[in-house]
């Protein structure tokens, strides 16, 4: 059910109080375009430096729980349950980002064809959730990806390029994308996703 809501423009979010599961298609939809993924000069100054290690699919279940350690969150219990189920069959992401051992940072969300819902990200140590998000547009961008959303634009997602656009226009581009028969591992066979 949750794949194909996504193949519908259609994307769930719970509500922890009320214990229950709304389903949320916006008029206005947040993307990245790839091709126009912006990197400030902070940003790349401190990639420079390193000190940090980016993996991906390392640790999808404990991004997903730290992004639901916040005092407001929609990632429920069975979320975690959900997509982790979503992750063991190629079709949901994570890109994790370790300092000293630790996981600092992180992204995942859901890939279908040529495009990727990112859900939600985090951080504990200052800047690595941007070195995740960088990461993400960077594979997604090597591996032919045509469709980046991030649901809805955010200051901080507009610094890296995020724009609106009209349901309409999102539906279009989203049909394309699903078309594609995009791996998110280089490498990875046609059996994996």
């Amino acid at each position: 059910m949750v794949e194909e809501a996504y193949r519908h423009g259609i994307f769930p979010m719970a509500d922890m109080d009320l214990g229950v599961v709304s389903w949320y298609r916006p008029r206005l939809r947040a993307v990245i375009p790839l091709d126009c993924f912006h990197v400030s000069r902070s940003l790349e100054r401190r990639i420079r430096r390193g000190g940090f290690t980016v993996t991906f699919d390392c640790g999808f279940s404990a991004v997903m729980r730290a992004c639901a350690d916040r005092p407001e969150t929609w990632i429920s219990p069975e979320f975690v349950e959900v997509y982790t189920g979503l992750h063991r069959r190629g079709q949901a992401h994570s890109v994790e980002v370790w300092v000293d051992g630790e996981l600092a940072a992180g992204v995942y969300g859901v890939h279908l064809g040529g495009a990727f819902f990112a859900e939600s990200m985090f951080h504990r140590v200052t800047d690595m959730s941007k070195v995740a998000l960088k990461a993400l547009a960077d594979r997604l961008l090597e591996q032919g990806f045509a469709l980046f959303e991030v649901q809805y634009l955010t200051p901080h997602l507009a610094r890296f390029g995020a724009v609106q656009i009209p349901n309409r226009e999102y539906l279009r581009r989203l049909d394309e994308a699903l078309a594609l028969d995009c791996r998110f591992h280089p490498g990875e066979d046609a059996a994996a996703s």
